[in-house]
């Protein structure tokens, strides 16, 4: 990938999250997503995990898990608007970092790594080094999460390998049946 279709991804996407463009992620209509996705969490993965949320814009995932069901947190975005107004929040025992994911390598292991949001916007010509980058800090047993608007073409082959054992997968309709979403939990095997 170029550096100047870095660059203008880098302007769109900060400029979308100033005018409010996502602000919608927080409304009811993503509610039944986010919940699913904490319930996954809840039923899948170990107690008190460590979480690393791709594509955590402003924070939303961890604004709605409860404070005593998280070890660390660690969200990843691209834009550097959304990593301040999530920052702000000043959550406890998480933090917030702006990078791109076509590049991202973890700092550290987790139990639980969520793409939220964020797998369809990854170059397919990466997106094959961009999993193997990130299974590489899921702890064995972890559990990974992908949620994709839609169905997600093209997508889902990527998580059909060996190192993945599916535990579910289904869709979860709005509760005003206006969007759905599919949702896939993994575990690390």
């Amino acid at each position: 990938m170029d550096q100047f279709h870095i660059w203008r991804r880098k302007i769109r996407w900060n400029r979308q999250y100033k005018k409010g463009r996502w602000d919608y992620l927080k409304n009811d209509v993503e509610a039944p997503r986010y919940a699913k996705i904490i319930a996954s969490i809840k039923q899948y993965a170990t107690k008190q995990p460590s979480i690393l949320d791709l594509g955590s814009g402003e924070g939303i995932l961890r604004m709605r898990l409860e404070d005593e069901g998280i070890g660390y947190f660690l969200g990843i975005d691209f834009s550097k608007v959304s990593i301040k107004t999530a920052s702000n929040y000043d959550f406890e025992n998480a933090d917030f970092q702006v990078a791109d994911l076509h590049y991202y390598k973890p700092p550290q292991e987790f139990d639980v790594i969520v793409f939220n949001e964020a797998f369809y916007y990854i170059n397919h010509s990466v997106r094959t080094k961009v999993i193997n980058r990130i299974l590489a800090k899921l702890k064995k047993d972890g559990i990974l999460i992908t949620s994709i608007f839609k169905e997600g073409p093209g997508c889902w082959k990527y998580f059909e390998i060996p190192e993945l054992e599916q535990l579910e997968f289904s869709k979860v309709d709005s509760e005003k049946g206006t969007a759905y979403w599919k949702l896939g939990v993994y575990k690390k095997t």
